[in-house]
């Protein structure tokens, strides 16, 4: 493997988590996944004034706090696998924030970027919002998880996968492996695993469109 920092990306639902956790016990890699507590986010889901930025702010700091701490302690001399890819802060930040509150973001944003690594891969995986929709729906029903109840917004999570589409189309800061995951089953098989090991293996510079082996 002569990646070294893998991130997984994606939008809500698309299973980054999971597939970051499969990836890095294949690999023996370092897990990284992102710490989703924040004190904020009921009242932004109220609606009330100035949460959305709180709430922005304190997953901002939050991320950076993990890089550079992961960084400072050397863990990239092996190799690492993250559930999240520190710029994707700013897709969420354009949605949730007005311009005020954007123009004080972003000026955070560039000053505390500039300490964060940047991976040498990332695999943005992919899949039709409602796709995306079935299959959060299917975990607010299983009692088996551990992932909060909740009705998705579904103009929200299809505003949230454009501009995920969006920011990756344009994305060209590194390598980068676009998954389509929309046959991909509950759990992604030992096969489709396999074949997309090749394709990590296999990448060079730019930006691959892989649709995986589901059988």
């Amino acid at each position: 493997m002569h990646f070294r920092y893998i991130a997984v990306e994606g939008p809500i639902g698309v299973g980054k988590t999971a597939l970051a956790e499969r990836l890095g016990t294949r690999f023996d890699a370092t897990l990284v996944l992102e710490e989703t507590e924040n004190p904020f986010l009921g009242d932004f889901y109220a609606d009330r004034p100035g949460a959305a930025l709180q709430a922005q702010l304190f997953y901002l700091l939050g991320r950076h706090r993990q890089q550079t701490t992961l960084q400072q302690s050397d863990l990239f001399s092996q190799l690492t696998i993250s559930d999240y890819l520190f710029d994707r802060d700013k897709i969420f930040a354009y949605l949730n924030l007005d311009d005020n509150e954007l123009f004080i973001y972003q000026r955070l944003y560039d000053l505390l970027a500039r300490d964060v690594p940047v991976p040498d891969l990332v695999i943005y995986l992919q899949a039709p919002t409602e796709v995306l929709l079935k299959r959060l729906r299917a975990r607010r029903d299983d009692p088996d998880t551990d992932t909060p109840t909740y009705e998705p917004d579904p103009e929200y999570l299809k505003e949230l996968n454009e501009a995920y589409q969006h920011f990756f189309f344009h994305y060209n800061s590194t390598p980068l492996l676009v998954v389509e995951t929309s046959q991909f089953g509950d759990e992604i098989s030992d096969a489709t695993l396999d074949d997309l090991e090749r394709q990590i293996r296999t990448m060079g510079p730019g930006t691959r469109y892989y649709v995986p082996r589901t059988k």
